[in-house]
């Protein structure tokens, strides 16, 4: 079917993307799904990854999203996501120092006995996706 798809991107703080695209691919949470319009409707949950999406003039973009729930109509697709932020607006350096902290907590692991190792394991797997991310504007 020719035509675009409203995409909409949003987090409890702030709208990330509002703006039609020719596609969308995300990471769901059973693997990676597209999406053009005239869909057929579904519901998922979305894992950490790399959201892209072909906009309205077929440039490609990325955005990094962290967990949430994606709903796909024919017209629309809306993800709902616990932190999300567009490829440009990715602060290397606050990646970098999250990444580091993250390796210091897991690396301090045997030491501290209130360490919830989750939340680190999740803490150094957001920054090295975000730093990732990140690295590839500059190819």
């Amino acid at each position: 079917m020719a035509g675009n798809i409203k995409l909409e991107i949003v987090t409890p703080e702030k709208e990330v993307v509002n703006e039609e695209a020719q596609i969308v691919v995300a990471p769901g949470s059973l693997g990676q799904f597209g999406a053009l319009t005239g869909h057929t409707p579904f519901l998922t949950t979305l894992k950490q990854g790399t959201l892209r999406y072909n906009d309205s003039q077929g440039q490609e973009r990325f955005v990094f999203v962290s967990g949430g729930f994606a709903e796909v109509l024919p017209d629309k697709v809306t993800i709902l996501a616990e932190s999300a932020e567009r490829r440009r607006d990715i602060d290397v350096e606050r990646a970098k120092e999250a990444l580091e902290r993250a390796q210091k907590r897991l690396a301090d692991e045997g030491k501290a006995v209130d360490l919830d190792f989750e939340r680190a394991r999740a803490a150094l797997q957001r920054a090295l996706t975000r730093l990732a991310l990140a690295e590839t504007r500059r190819v």
